[in-house]
């Protein structure tokens, strides 16, 4: 029996980064993880992955559509599926590689395996029972499954199942509007797939600006993919080769089918706390199923500890990193925090898509008066250089104070450019102290500056 000041259950973001924090402050850590590789569903089978696939895909969007108007000719390009499914897989163990130097760097244990706590101060892993001080349970989540559909990864599929198809499909039906179902939906259009996307709800990435969500929505037409919103599916009936979709629109109630060479459902997630015991431990959970935790990530049981994807809070990779840095440095006796109106979301399609802190909708249901400085991309030389001008930054500051309450972009390199806003609202920086600081000429991140200035007197180059 080895025993350990702290065990982290799960090696995704979450888990290992809390574990190298906590070694990194003198703790002696372990980590639990049962897959073959380190990093979790993000390396794995989600962020990675997905990522490479929209990288590959852009640069072949950009080879048939932008290449000639810069005078760059040549062969055609074409799509070897093969090649970039290595070039994918070799992305990931790049990744997962380097996780584990960093686990042997830093002196952390992997014990490879399920984890199950038996009780508290206790992690069982196969017949071996190991002791901890404190346990964290960051075990992730799963795809969330729909009533009336079952997946079988081939002909219907979880994004797990769509990042490994034997072949590019040429129709694919996306089942959720939101962030996974747009970025894999858009990796198959620019593949040359007809793309439907169909929505329970009358808009897509619920929760975004508005204004953001149906320029959006505009932009992916004019790529080619299409909407269904509304639409409610009642099934999916898998077939050898394609897939029956039956749908109700909530407009007029009426059914409609239709079939795909695939059918994505991409739903959302549900944490994952199978095998571990919490409900024989009476560790309490909330009514979505996720953990309840205090302020410091205690769980109702002393001596556990959860972060990331099972307990409340969006479902973000770097919300997850956040948590365990905190969490390891509670267990060091510092004062780890975690502030949870600063952590951006970024959708990695073309044009990106982030945000960070309140929205317009948000702001008018509190009844807060705000100022909107809004730029578009259209007026910002390095974007049309590049052929990314579609878009804009919006960003709202306090109507009284002019500090900033929240972000939205779409445009090029939006996730990156969504956080220098997010560092001015950490030090509680007003917009007018954003449009102050001198901007490098020619960038995107002109752009951010220039809405920071429509905030006040109003835009230079607008």
């Amino acid at each position: 029996m080895a025993s350990y000041d702290v065990i982290f259950i799960g090696a995704g973001p979450g888990g290992y980064v809390g574990a190298i924090r906590a070694a990194q402050l003198g703790l002696r850590t372990a980590c639990v993880e049962g897959r073959e590789t380190l990093g979790g569903t993000c390396l794995n089978v989600g962020c990675i992955p997905s990522k490479a696939l929209l990288h590959a895909t852009h640069m072949l969007h950009e080879a048939q559509h932008n290449f000639a108007s810069m005078g760059i000719g040549g062969v055609k390009a074409k799509v070897d599926w093969k090649a970039m499914q290595a070039y994918k897989d070799d992305t990931i163990g790049q990744n997962t590689k380097g996780i584990e130097f960093l686990f042997k760097k830093n002196k952390v244990d992997w014990i490879k395996g399920w984890a199950s706590v038996p009780s508290a101060g206790k992690v069982q892993v196969g017949d071996e029972v190991h002791e901890a001080r404190a346990i964290v349970i960051a075990s992730g989540s799963d795809s969330a499954s729909l009533p009336g559909v079952e997946v079988d990864e081939k002909v219907v599929v979880t994004s797990t199942g769509a990042l490994s198809l034997g072949r590019p499909p040429g129709n694919v039906m996306v089942i959720g509007g939101g962030v996974i179902g747009l970025e894999m939906g858009s990796v198959f259009a620019r593949l040359g797939a007809k793309v439907t996307v169909v929505e329970y709800l009358d808009r897509i990435i619920p929760g975004n600006d508005m204004e953001v969500a149906r320029t959006f929505q505009r932009i992916l037409k004019k790529q080619g993919m299409e909407f269904l919103l509304g639409a409610a599916v009642q099934s999916v009936k898998a077939m050898k080769t394609k897939a029956k979709v039956t749908y109700r629109l909530q407009k007029d109630d009426s059914e409609h089918t239709a079939e795909a060479d695939v059918v994505l459902v991409a739903t959302g997630r549900k944490p994952f706390t199978e095998g571990l015991g919490l409900d024989k431990l009476g560790v309490e959970m909330t009514r979505r199923g996720q953990i309840a935790v205090n302020g410091r990530f205690e769980t109702s049981v002393k001596g556990i500890y959860a972060i990331g994807d099972v307990v409340p809070g969006p479902m973000l990779a770097h919300k997850a990193e956040d948590e365990g840095y905190a969490v390891a440095e509670i267990l060091a006796g510092q004062a780890g925090h975690v502030n949870y109106g600063v952590i951006p979301g970024v959708i990695y399609t073309h044009p990106e898509v982030a945000s960070v802190g309140e929205t317009e909708e948000s702001l008018k249901e509190a009844g807060r008066a705000y100022r909107a400085g809004k730029f578009s991309f259209m007026g910002n030389g390095r974007a049309k250089a590049n052929f990314a001008a579609e878009g804009f930054v919006k960003i709202l500051a306090d109507a009284e104070t002019d500090r900033i309450l929240g972000a939205h972009i779409i445009g090029p390199m939006a996730g990156d450019l969504i956080h220098e806003i997010c560092v001015a609202m950490e030090f509680g920086a007003s917009a007018e102290d954003l449009a102050r600081t001198c901007h490098a000429h020619p960038t995107y991140s002109e752009a951010v500056r220039e809405a920071a200035f429509a905030c006040g007197d109003g835009a230079i180059h607008a």
